[in-house]
């Protein structure tokens, strides 16, 4: 199954294991659990200390493996065959069951290990996702570190008709002891927070303490990195609090127009901007939310959703955008349970199925193409006379024998039967009329809206909401910088918000050396 470069690279990671790890497959006769088996052998002769037992009829889902040493007490399972993205979820768990040390903070490995009660997850992924691997990873650890915690990661693809039967339409989604527990791409801090209630306090008490900054960063994407890099560079106290860095970048399946990066994805672009960030003298907070802006003449005040309250000289606004929601009834109740954003991640979930794709840009036309290949039929849904996605796109679209296109189509409702997604309804703009669609599934690709609520009544907002810039990033409040996919600059682009975070930054700094030099009057008295 692994290509020879694979298996260089593959044998090379595990030459860090330093204790035995015993793999206990458990397998029946269908063509699945042989080419698991087949991955299983191929590990087994690339080191040493692994080694693979093979089990029938044992109770666990077929196939699937756990890993465990001797002498430990993990609990940790692989539902399926761990390949695309979760390639590396599986090498992690090798090398951490293995006994090499995880690279995550101490703090973090504490409150972990300091979890009590018996904690049962199973995490449903897909192989396109490429979100989910985070949540897998991070579940893996702690069933690693604590005992009394036990993952699961299935792939809803090998197993159809437990994800027909939990009603699984948005991966991940993770279940803790039987009950839904979350859903979405989470780090390992969010996980801990949401079981430890009391971390939010401590986290809370400690930024608090936190001395005023220089500049200080609020949000963690493209933007927000460079502007954390371009401050630090000029040996200025820099901070940084993002709810969760990478931001939109981590949603992203392919990134093909960074100059200078052939081809990345989402996630790897995203862990490689806060290693450049935490290469330098910054401080990272991450998972904060901001609530408020409060202006003042000597220091602006940042204030948290968990109560704590940051302050700065300069602050640059670097908080991104969203999807758009399509605002009409039925959305947020079947959010999840058929309606969905991600076709990379969800569309395997509605294999044989019948889905729409709200939007005629360019995203809306790519997923369109994507799930063509997956879903049974797509209805692409276009609330203007024509769709608006490049010709290339366009005419590949059309030679799709299972996609129909609707242009002034305005979509009205989502139906439900009360758990899930059974259609939708539409009014053609032109004739007044109203349809309705059949259908297990709705992707929505309509655009973006810029993270900005919390500013209302505070700066300058332009009627879509995005923070009003000059051509140094300045906003309407002195000492206050934005750059990003929150500001009226356009082009929504990677590079773009990277150039516009480093230029915000260049500004601020500027604005500290002007406002921070004394007076022309003082300067000849002394």
């Amino acid at each position: 199954m692994l290509d020879e470069n694979l298996k260089s690279q593959l044998k090379a990671y595990l030459e860090k294991v330093v204790r035995p790890v015993e793999i206990t497959a458990s397998v029946d006769d269908s063509p699945k659990s042989q080419e698991m088996m087949a991955l299983l052998n191929e590990l087994v002769g690339l080191c040493d200390f692994v080694s693979v037992t093979e089990r029938r009829d044992d109770g666990e889902r077929a196939p699937s493996f756990a890993l465990n040493s001797p002498g430990q007490d993990t609990h940790l399972r692989f539902a399926g065959i761990p390949m695309g993205h979760e390639f590396t979820s599986l090498v992690l768990a090798l090398l951490q069951v293995g006994g090499h040390p995880p690279r995550t903070e101490q703090a973090i490995i504490d409150q972990v290990r300091a979890l009590e009660g018996e904690l049962s997850f199973e995490t449903y992924f897909s192989l396109s996702c490429q979100n989910c691997p985070d949540v897998v990873q991070a579940l893996n650890l702690m069933a690693v570190l604590n005992p009394r915690i036990k993952h699961v990661a299935i792939d809803g693809g090998v197993f159809p008709a437990e994800v027909e039967s939990r009603q699984v339409m948005s991966v991940p989604s993770v279940y803790l002891n039987g009950e839904l527990f979350a859903q979405g791409r989470m780090e390992i801090e969010e996980i801990v927070a949401r079981l430890d209630t009391g971390s939010a306090a401590r986290v809370a008490e400690k930024l608090n303490e936190r001395e005023p900054y220089d500049v200080l960063v609020v949000g963690g994407g493209p933007a927000g990195a460079a502007a954390a890099v371009y401050a630090a560079r000029k040996g200025i106290r820099t901070g940084i609090a993002a709810e969760r860095f990478g931001g939109q970048v981590l949603d992203t399946m392919a990134i093909e127009n960074f100059i200078s990066v052939r081809h990345t994805e989402g996630p790897q672009f995203a862990a490689a901007l806060e290693a450049h960030v935490k290469d330098y003298d910054v401080d990272v907070m991450n998972l904060q939310r901001a609530e408020k802006l409060v202006p003042g003449k000597d220091l602006i005040a940042i204030e948290l959703a968990n109560g704590a309250t940051l302050r700065s000289r300069t602050v640059i606004l670097s908080t991104g955008a969203r999807w758009r929601q399509m605002g009409v009834p039925g959305e947020d109740q079947y959010r999840n349970k058929g309606v969905a954003y991600c076709p990379h991640c969800d569309g395997p979930l509605f294999k044989g199925k019948r889905v729409a794709v709200i939007g005629g840009g360019n995203s809306g036309v790519e997923a369109a193409i994507d799930l063509a290949n997956i879903v049974a039929h797509v209805t692409l849904i276009e609330f203007d006379s024509k769709l608006r996605a490049d010709d290339v796109l366009q005419r590949k679209l059309r030679s799709l024998p299972n996609v129909d296109v609707l242009l002034n189509a305005k979509t009205t409702e989502v139906l439900g039967d009360g758990q899930k997604v059974t259609g939708l309804t539409y009014e053609n703009r032109i004739a007044g009329q109203r349809h309705t669609l059949s259908l297990e599934g709705i992707f929505v690709q309509i655009g973006l809206l810029p993270n900005t609520e919390w500013l209302k009544g505070t700066l300058e907002l332009s009627p879509r909401g995005e923070i009003v810039v000059d051509a140094h990033g300045q906003t309407s409040v002195p000492g206050v910088f934005a750059a990003g996919d929150c500001t009226t600059v356009p082009y929504k682009q990677i590079v773009i918000a990277a150039g516009e975070g480093a230029k915000a930054s260049l500004a601020a700094f500027d604005h500290l050396m002007r406002t921070s030099a004394p007076d022309s009057d003082n300067a000849k008295a002394a």
